[in-house]
C-alpha cells in the first residue's frame, strides 16, 4: 500500500487546499480557531441560550437607537455571523474590523439575525 492509499483524508485535504478559494480557507481557519478557544460555532448556537463564540470582526458601526449610542459589530466564525451590540457605547478600544475575539452572552434574534447584547469579550492575537 502506498502512503496515499493509507491516508486518503490527508491527500484530499491537501488537494482541497489547492482548489479551494481564499474565502473557504479563511472560513476553515476561523472554525479551527473557534474550536481551540473552546467556543461553539455560530451555526450550532440556539436562541435564548448562553453562548461562547469566537471569530473575526468584519464590520463595526456606530448606530444610535432611540437617541442612545450603540456600537454594533458583525463577527464571522467560518460557519455564520453574529451581531454583537454594546448599548450606550460609542467606541471600545480594540473593537475594530479584522480583530479576532471571543464573545460570551445570551444569544437572541434581532431582525432575524443572531445577536448578543452587551457581550463580555476577550480580544485575541492574530486574525
Amino acid at each position: 500500500m502506498t502512503a496515499v492509499e493509507k491516508e486518503p483524508g490527508r491527500f484530499r485535504r491537501a488537494l482541497s487546499r489547492f482548489t479551494a478559494d481564499e474565502q473557504e480557507l479563511d472560513g476553515q481557519s476561523l472554525q479551527d480557531e473557534a474550536v481551540s478557544a473552546g467556543a461553539t460555532h455560530v451555526a450550532q448556537c440556539s436562541a435564548g441560550a448562553p453562548v461562547c463564540v469566537a471569530g473575526q470582526l468584519r464590520v463595526v458601526v456606530l448606530r444610535p437607537r432611540a437617541g442612545v449610542p450603540t456600537l454594533e459589530a458583525e463577527m464571522y466564525d467560518g460557519t455564520g455571523t453574529v451581531t454583537l451590540i454594546w448599548l450606550g457605547r460609542r467606541r471600545i478600544r480594540g473593537i475594530e474590523p479584522g480583530r479576532a475575539l471571543v464573545a460570551r452572552g445570551r444569544l437572541t434574534k434581532h431582525d432575524g439575525r443572531p445577536t448578543i447584547y452587551n457581550p463580555s469579550y476577550e480580544l485575541r492575537a492574530g486574525a
